[in-house]
């Protein structure tokens, strides 16, 4: 399907969880956030049957994101089912790789594409610092484990204060460039303030081409990550849902009061 702007809608990401095992400072509050009620989680038979009305109508590319998708309890089984959805080409997942060096070789097995993994600094002390208590060498144990699960993309999640000539930012490009992982700089954004940047070395920010809507983990399709605007599949049926956030997708984004980062994913 086409929005009102003319642009082709084939990118569903879909957050799994709200919840996480890191406690990132640009993205949770240190003392950690209200999580949403177990009984309002999308089961993963809900999930599949939004993503596949989705196929239906001409999405192609399925993203799983958090939270912390790995953390998501049976998450290989969900992996698997999209896996059986005739019509998605790309099909992937973006992890902060705590938890990848288990789960490598079984998401691979269970038809994931490709993989994100975030990663800030290369230092333990400052990966520990922006992650509030993470290992970076579970990060890198992640990696290791993801190419030799065999995916053959793997892509680098570079979160930046204002440039990717920052020292962390460098450390990690020539990690990357090393192992052979593409790179994506994400300037930190601020929803409630509308700051936003285009992500260097993607598509994402950049609203003129915009071709996402992104399904929360509570059944809520929002058609901008930078808006308000949201429709429940439970209260509106999926069909009539998804037809209804991209008739409303706006032409940009503006800002948000009420998302957040862990909740919808970036």
């Amino acid at each position: 399907m086409k929005d009102n702007f003319n642009r082709k809608i084939n990118y569903l990401r879909i957050s799994v969880t709200d919840l996480c095992n890191l406690r990132c400072k640009y993205c949770m509050p240190e003392d950690g956030i209200k999580l949403i009620p177990h009984s309002d989680i999308l089961s993963f038979e809900e999930i599949y049957n939004v993503t596949k009305k989705a196929v239906e109508f001409g999405v192609d590319k399925v993203r799983l994101t958090g939270g912390e998708p790995l953390v998501r309890k049976n998450i290989i089984t969900l992996v698997a089912m999209l896996t059986e959805i005739e019509g998605i080409k790309d099909y992937a997942m973006t992890t902060n790789g705590i938890l990848l060096a288990k789960f490598a070789e079984e998401l691979k097995g269970a038809g994931l594409h490709r993989i994100n993994v975030s990663l800030d600094s290369l230092d333990p002390e400052r990966f520990r610092d922006i992650t509030r208590g993470g290992d970076v060498n579970m990060v890198l144990d992640g990696l290791k484990a993801a190419d030799s699960a065999g995916f053959k993309e793997i892509k680098i999640n570079c979160v930046i204060k204002e440039s990717s000539d920052e020292l962390d930012a460098q450390e990690v490009a020539k990690f990357a460039d090393k192992h052979g992982y593409l790179i994506r700089y994400i300037r930190r954004m601020n929803m409630e303030e509308g700051t936003f940047w285009a992500v260097q070395g993607g598509d994402g920010g950049n609203c003129e081409i915009c071709n996402r809507i992104r399904l929360a983990s509570d059944g809520k399709i929002y058609p901008c990550l930078f808006n308000d605007i949201c429709y429940s599949v439970r209260e509106l049926g999926i069909e009539d849902a998804l037809k209804i956030a991209i008739g409303n997708k706006p032409e940009s984004g503006h800002k948000s009061n009420n998302n957040e980062f862990y909740s919808i994913g970036g």
